[in-house]
């Protein structure tokens, strides 16, 4: 298989009912950098029914081509027919780099793209790199329980594939207007040959925000001690109207949903404003979090590693700092709302 003939970073574009995934706009930002550095196109990799005026999105977050499948049979994700659209749109072109977001829809496809090509694949990267001299793409993630951060190549097989998680990367500012060129292929493969059929689909119509999308996050860590100590972050959650976060330690000792677990084995976060409180810092829960805006430590180690990460650090006890920030932002509330009403 020889290198030359691959070329070009493509990203897979994750869409459900005609609206685009935040992250394959996030890998498109990353995407172009990538291109950039090797001197090739950025593609999108768009299949579904009635998409195609997605393009115009694409092109101005970054895309220079399109490539298409547009067709009943793409109408909800189903990973044999995506399968078959991905991997012939690959055959045929030939991208040396082909990206997807780590979501339900892209660690599916991307697994199953990866086997029927017989090329490797990174799951879950948080930093992506390119080394020049080789045309190799770097995909970092943490490893060693996320003490360290491991990066992997694929130097043989082609292309190089990885699943990003969302929140890592930012995408681009848009470009209005900018356009790029439209490639379409049919699918080829019927609704009859389908093993797999879409019976309903089920909406989550809760109002409760999603860790992921949530502007201000409160998480909790191994320094609150025990569950008692942990209600604190709901206190302080509660008052600012924050989705409630936790550390892998605070998981697993049962203070908290795995669905509230932030890190490289839950999930990835990029925040307005971000409290970690007894949080030590690790890697493996810092590559989770690293992206928010503003971040506040209150650590009573004044060597805790997330102060390395932090806005602003305060060493002392949760304890007694906390209460401190639920009277404090009471206040502000309560003259906020005697100002609103007077």
């Amino acid at each position: 298989m020889p290198e030359s003939e691959y070329q070009g970073v493509w990203i897979f574009i994750e869409q459900r009912n005609g609206k685009i995934a935040p992250v394959s706009l996030e890998l498109l930002g990353e995407g172009r950098k990538l291109a950039d550095k090797l001197g090739v196109e950025l593609a999108g990799v768009l299949l579904g029914y009635n998409v195609k005026h997605l393009t115009k999105t694409l092109y101005e977050y970054g895309a220079d081509t399109v490539y298409l499948m547009d067709d009943p049979v793409l109408e909800q994700y189903r990973s044999e027919a995506y399968q078959v659209g991905v991997v012939d749109f690959v055959r045929k072109y030939k991208p040396e780099i082909l990206l997807f977001g780590a979501t339900a829809i892209g660690r599916d496809l991307a697994s199953t793209v990866a086997t029927e090509l017989e090329t490797g694949l990174t799951a879950d990267t948080t930093r992506l790199d390119i080394d020049l001299k080789n045309r190799l793409l770097e995909a970092s993630r943490p490893a060693m329980g996320g003490n360290i951060m491991a990066t992997i190549l694929c130097k043989v097989k082609r292309p190089q594939m990885a699943s990003v998680r969302p929140k890592v990367f930012k995408a681009m500012q848009p470009i209005e207007g900018r356009t790029g060129k439209l490639v379409e292929e049919k699918i080829n493969i019927k609704e009859s040959d389908l093993k797999t059929k879409v019976i309903s689909v089920a909406q989550d119509i809760s109002n409760k925000v999603r860790l992921a999308d949530a502007d201000i996050i409160v998480a909790g860590g191994k320094g609150l001690q025990d569950e008692k100590g942990f209600r604190l972050v709901h206190e302080l959650a509660e008052v600012l109207g924050a989705a409630v976060g936790a550390s892998r330690d605070a998981v697993e000792a049962g203070w908290a949903d795995h669905s509230q677990q932030v890190g490289q084995t839950g999930t990835t976060v990029a925040p307005k404003l971000y409290f970690a409180i007894g949080i030590s810092g690790a890697v493996q829960h810092t590559v989770g979090m690293e992206n928010s805006e503003i971040v506040v430590a209150i650590n009573k180690d004044p060597n805790a590693q997330i102060f390395e990460k932090c806005t602003y650090a305060i060493v002392g006890d949760a304890f007694e700092v906390v209460p401190k920030f639920i009277e404090e932002f009471k206040k502000l509330k309560s003259q906020g709302g005697e100002r609103k009403h007077g």
